[in-house]
C-alpha cells in the first residue's frame, strides 16, 4: 500500500495500533541486554518506544510521516529518545553490522521486495545479534483472522527463514494469535535468527546458538 494510504490511516483519530508492545517481541527479545536496536516500518513507535525504556538505543524507520509525528510525540510523552528515519525501506540502506537487534513486525510486501528488505535487515546486524520477524501468514487466508486479503503479499515462515543471508534461524514457526471477539484466531509467522559470533581463534568454529525464549502463543 502507497504511503497517502498509510498516511490517512494514521491520520485518523485515536492510535491505529496498540501503544503497548506485541506479546511476541516481549516474549522473544525482552530478555536481551539493551544495546543498539533498529524497528523497521516502526510505525507508531510502540516496539520503539518500549525498547528504549528498557535502555536501548533505538532507530525506527517509516515512510508515513504522520506515523512518525505520532511516535514523536508517544516517546515525548514518554520521557524516552527514540531516533525516527522518513524513509522509504525500498531505498533506504541501513548501516551494516550497526546494531544488535532488529525489528521486522507485519511489513507485508510482495516476495521481491519482502527479499530485499530482509536482506538489509540481516546485513544490518552485528555479530551476535539477533532479528525477529514476525507477520501475518499465508494460511490466514483461509484459517485465520484478519490481514490482508492479497496472498501477493502473504508468506509462510519457511519462506523468511530461507531469506536471510548469513544468519543463524534459531526459531521459524506458524503461531497463532487470539483476536478478541474474533471467532477464531489470526494465523501469522514468526521467525527469530541470529549473526554468528565470530569464530575463536584456534577453536575452527563458532560458540553454539542461543535458545530462542518465548511461548509464541499470542501477539498484535
Amino acid at each position: 500500500m502507497s504511503r497517502e494510504h498509510w498516511n490517512r490511516r494514521y491520520g485518523e483519530a485515536g492510535l491505529l495500533w496498540s501503544a503497548t508492545p506485541s506479546r511476541f517481541v516481549v516474549a522473544e527479545v525482552g530478555d536481551l541486554p539493551p544495546g543498539r536496536a533498529l524497528d523497521l516500518a516502526c510505525g507508531e513507535g510502540r516496539h520503539a518506544i518500549w525498547l528504549a525504556e528498557r535502555g536501548w538505543q533505538v532507530t525506527g524507520v517509516d515512510f508515513a510521516d504522520v506515523a512518525l509525528a505520532r511516535a514523536a510525540r508517544l516517546a515525548a510523552a514518554r520521557a524516552v529518545e527514540v531516533d525516527l528515519v522518513h524513509a522509504d525501506l525500498l531505498g533506504w540502506e541501513p548501516p551494516a553490522r550497526a546494531f544488535e537487534l532488529v525489528l521486522v513486525l507485519y511489513l507485508q510486501l510482495p516476495a521481491h521486495e519482502r527479499r530485499r528488505v530482509l536482506a538489509g535487515a540481516a546485513e544490518a546486524l552485528a555479530p551476535g545479534g539477533t532479528l525477529l520477524v514476525v507477520g501475518h501468514h499465508l494460511a490466514n487466508l483461509t484459517e485465520g483472522h484478519g490481514g490482508p486479503s492479497d496472498a501477493a503479499v502473504l508468506c509462510t515462515e519457511d519462506d523468511v527463514a530461507a531469506e536471510l543471508p548469513g544468519l543463524a534461524v534459531e526459531r521459524a514457526e506458524r503461531v497463532l494469535r487470539p483476536v478478541e471477539g474474533a471467532p477464531r484466531a489470526a494465523v501469522d509467522l514468526l521467525v527469530r535468527a541470529r549473526r554468528p559470533l565470530p569464530a575463536r581463534r584456534g577453536s575452527g568454529r563458532a560458540p553454539s546458538s542461543r535458545r530462542a525464549a518465548g511461548d509464541g502463543s499470542r501477539g498484535r
